[in-house]
């Protein structure tokens, strides 16, 4: 399983918005935090909002901002959120199973869809409180202006 860089980007704008703490970012201010084209972000923030995790602010001094705590988002359901596919080879696709000659004799998409919710069952225990777990050296790397500490409280990595 490889996620796409869209979806890669989506976890990194939720990251970089919860190390700021309800404070406006922009797209221009994230694009520099991780080198990458402002356009690309703008497509991900946009369904981002689209899905309700963040909230986009307009005018002179707006920005983006998360519309949940860091806590209450959970890193599984972005992720189903922001994939297009989840057939791991083509005969988990009904539009390319015909493609593979053995699909109608083969048990190979039994294992693979169990080891794809197992995937993303581990994700459902991580919320994106848990990725800001060291924050200040988070922010250090992607030079964010300092700002209030992010608490993760609750998280799995406190639990276990």
């Amino acid at each position: 399983m490889r996620l796409t860089s869209f979806s890669d980007y989506g976890l990194r704008v939720l990251m970089l918005l919860g190390l700021r703490g309800g404070a406006l970012v922009t797209i221009r201010e994230m694009a520099r935090s991780y080198a990458v084209s402002e356009n690309h972000l703008l497509k991900v923030v946009q369904t981002l909002a689209k899905l309700g995790y963040v909230e986009p602010v307009r005018g002179r001094s707006g920005g983006i901002r998360l519309t949940a705590k860091p806590g209450e988002i959970r890193l599984g359901e972005v992720v189903r959120q922001l994939e297009s596919d989840f057939a791991l080879v083509d005969c988990m696709d009904e539009q390319r199973r015909a493609a593979c000659v053995i699909s109608s004799a083969c048990r190979l998409q039994k294992p693979l869809a169990r080891a794809m919710e197992a995937f993303l069952d581990v994700l459902d225990e991580y919320t994106l409180a848990d990725l800001l777990y060291h924050p200040q050296r988070l922010k250090s790397l992607l030079a964010v202006e300092k700002t209030p500490e992010v608490r993760v409280r609750g998280s799995v990595r406190e639990r276990g």
